[in-house]
């Protein structure tokens, strides 16, 4: 059973792991770097727990104490009990669901060691905004796709925005970093991946056309917001594959685009 410890020094250092969470450039830094992600709120919390990562510790105001009751009780890690003006002093802002906790990373796979076992992957360029990574994880999740592979420059998955919009899913979806960007994708090809780009341009063939669901292992590479892939990437893709628009919309959110195609990707296989 974790011990509860009431704490109303915000510079107590057992809440060094809380300290500064919406400065995104220090926790980019010192999140990978100690080896901890936060997790937020209740649900998220419990999946964190679910997928098996160990728990540092919590941060916990008082209201939320029996709520976790359960958690506490089988979980070792200290428990901080605080203030909301003490944990808004340490974190920087309003915590509004009043529980947060300090993950322990696991360590990743290796590309190949995720390919291995996988038919229906996403290949992220450059998407470096956490509520696009977490919106593109949970439609990940949730229509079946089997795995994640990021560029080096990708953001955080577990990075506290991308876990808290994706509620959780970047736990339920396997995912590894390439370290050399494009050519690594050469990789995925060699794994028996058909590489398909999604982009708005005119002469890709629609993803309906190409029937995807169809193909036996399909990659779907997806580019940054604005910008999208980028001319290294579209060169190193098989097929260029574009979702249909109407209304003289020229291009969707890639949180959205992506729901549309991995949909398009997985219809049929869900089962």
């Amino acid at each position: 059973m974790a011990e509860i410890i009431t704490v109303d020094d915000p510079d107590d250092p057992r809440l060094a792991d809380y300290t500064g969470l919406t400065d995104v450039e220090l926790r980019r830094r010192r999140e990978p770097a100690e080896g901890l992600f936060i997790a937020e709120g209740e649900k998220v919390i419990r999946r964190a727990r679910h997928a098996g990562y160990e728990m540092r510790s919590m941060l916990l105001s008082s209201k939320w104490v029996d709520v976790m009751r359960d958690v506490i009780d089988e979980v070792p890690a200290p428990v901080y009990a605080v203030s909301p003006a003490l944990a808004e002093q340490v974190t920087g802002y309003h915590v509004h669901r009043g529980a947060l906790a300090s993950m322990q990373r696991t360590p990743l796979p290796t590309a190949a060691e995720l390919l291995a076992g996988a038919r229906r992957i996403v290949v992220m360029e450059a998407v470096n905004d956490h509520t696009n990574i977490g919106a593109i994880f949970r439609s990940a999740a949730a229509l079946g796709m089997d795995a994640v592979l990021l560029s080096p420059d990708c953001a955080d998955p577990l990075y506290r925005r991308s876990v808290k919009v994706s509620m959780g899913a970047v736990f339920s979806v396997p995912y590894a970093r390439l370290e050399s960007w494009p050519r690594d994708l050469s990789v995925v090809r060699e794994a028996g991946f058909k590489l398909l780009a999604l982009t708005p341009a005119e002469k890709a063939t629609t993803i309906d056309e190409v029937a995807p669901h169809t193909l036996d292992r399909v990659a779907l590479m997806l580019g940054a917001e604005g910008g999208g892939l980028t001319t290294g990437a579209l060169r190193a893709a098989d097929e260029w594959v574009r979702i249909p628009m109407a209304h003289g919309v020229d291009s969707l959110n890639v949180g959205a685009a992506a729901a549309v195609a991995f949909y398009a990707v997985t219809s049929g296989r869900q089962a």
